[in-house]
């Protein structure tokens, strides 16, 4: 298991260059199964979940390689007869894998997806969905592991969404681009649907609508092969900005898209971080203590993402006066505030969906990384806090950042890498 070690920051200054959102990634690589013909995705980073995701491609009979930050994909030979159970467990994202296979086999078979444990995350709004386009599906023993049979082509009709799901929105799209009409009511509205929509397009499918809670979806019978380049992370640059904010320091974060990212930059505003964005990225800078934000609560896009709640605490932990942060999308979200309390935090939890940031100065712990963006939310405390700091379980920061602490490192920041016992 790796562990990073963080020393105290100095002000972080320089430049650092965004590559593609993962959760943009992900959904594309997954839609690939649509076309037999070779798809290229470009600006790609190199992340475990990248890496696993790849690896369904090829268990499912298909090509699928990275060489830097170029991904290929060829999917002519295709057999949805299962994949492997661990593969499955690795990422949330495998749940992906489901729309395309149905719309280009007529079939899957799946195990229940892993990914982080930061709550219930069920696939119900997918199946419910599927079903509702003519998807024959069987959960006999699902919940105790056993597999996910779906039978039946996508053949287009109507989808109302209880809840504006990301995962079920992609799945919908893409197990409706080969065949019918599939109206999708409800729909999520975040910039990597977008993405998705236009990656879809790209290789000749008829997508309406994407970034509005109404899609339509025109099924066309054959797609092809195409090169793309997915948007910039934005998390990945809200956690950039976080580390700037810490550190007092100047970064500017290339490629940085700021009408993805409102809802983000009005909080770090409100904390006192200068903001400054333009065609080319997002300039972030801060000159003393950060301030307390009254009220942030979770929402879907395009209100303050969920995937940023860790990251804006860990910030807020440092922060002058008292923050109060409510969580309404996962129960489990701030499991990792009790690692950021072994390094001074004062954060009281109300419940399990709000918590009560007290900022103070912060001291170098052994901590644990029990998922992604906490992990990540560790890091940036972690900068910010005398001594030194070792960030146990840094797989988990991996899923989502290439070598955290090499970008983290060229900024001015002291951290390494190491094998932790």
């Amino acid at each position: 298991m790796d562990a990073l070690v963080v020393t105290k920051a100095n002000k972080l200054n320089g430049k650092i260059k965004l590559k593609g959102a993962k959760n943009s990634i992900l959904p594309i690589i997954a839609a690939c199964v649509l076309t037999q013909d070779e798809v290229l995705i470009s600006n790609c980073p190199m992340l475990s979940d990248i890496r696993n995701m790849l690896d369904i491609i090829r268990s499912l009979g298909g090509f699928a390689q990275q060489n830097g930050d170029e991904i290929t994909v060829c999917c002519k030979n295709i057999d949805p007869s299962g994949i492997d159970k661990s593969l499955m467990k690795k990422i949330r994202s495998s749940i992906f894998i489901l729309g395309p296979l149905l719309a280009r086999c007529g079939e899957a078979q799946l195990s229940m997806p892993g990914g982080c444990e930061i709550g219930k995350r069920p696939i119900d709004l997918h199946l419910s969905g599927l079903r509702q386009l003519g998807v024959e599906v069987n959960e006999d023993a699902f919940g105790s592991g056993c597999q996910l049979w779906c039978k039946g082509a996508p053949k287009g009709g109507v989808v109302r969404l209880k809840y504006p799901s990301v995962g079920a929105t992609e799945n919908l799209m893409m197990a409706g681009a080969l065949q019918g009409r599939t109206v999708i009511y409800g729909s999520a509205r975040e910039p990597e649907i977008v993405d998705l929509a236009n990656f879809l397009n790209t290789i000749g499918a008829r997508v309406y609508g994407a970034g509005t809670g109404l899609i339509a979806v025109d099924g066309k019978k054959c797609l092809h092969g195409a090169r793309y380049k997915p948007i910039a992370d934005r998390i990945a640059a809200g956690t950039y900005i976080a580390a700037a904010a810490v550190s007092g320091g100047d970064i500017f974060v290339e490629g940085a898209i700021g009408d993805h990212m409102d809802a983000t930059l009005y909080k770090f505003r409100s904390a006192g971080v200068h903001i400054e964005e333009d065609n080319g990225g997002i300039r972030a800078y801060c000159n003393g203590r950060l301030n307390a934000i009254k009220q942030t609560v979770t929402l879907p896009y395009p209100g303050f993402p969920t995937d940023m709640q860790p990251i804006l605490v860990a910030a807020l932990s440092t922060a002058c006066g008292r923050s109060v942060i409510t969580e309404t999308l996962f129960e489990n979200r701030f499991r990792f505030a009790y690692q950021l309390e072994r390094m001074g935090a004062d954060i009281v939890l109300d419940g399990s969906n709000t918590a009560i940031i007290t900022g103070r100065k912060l001291h170098g712990a052994d901590v644990y990384a029990q998922d992604l963006r906490g992990g990540a939310a560790l890091t940036i405390a972690a900068l910010a806090a005398d001594g030194i700091t070792m960030i146990n379980g840094a797989e988990h920061i991996d899923r989502g950042y290439e070598c955290i602490e090499k970008e983290l490192d060229l900024l001015g920041a002291n951290i390494t890498r190491t094998k932790s016992e």
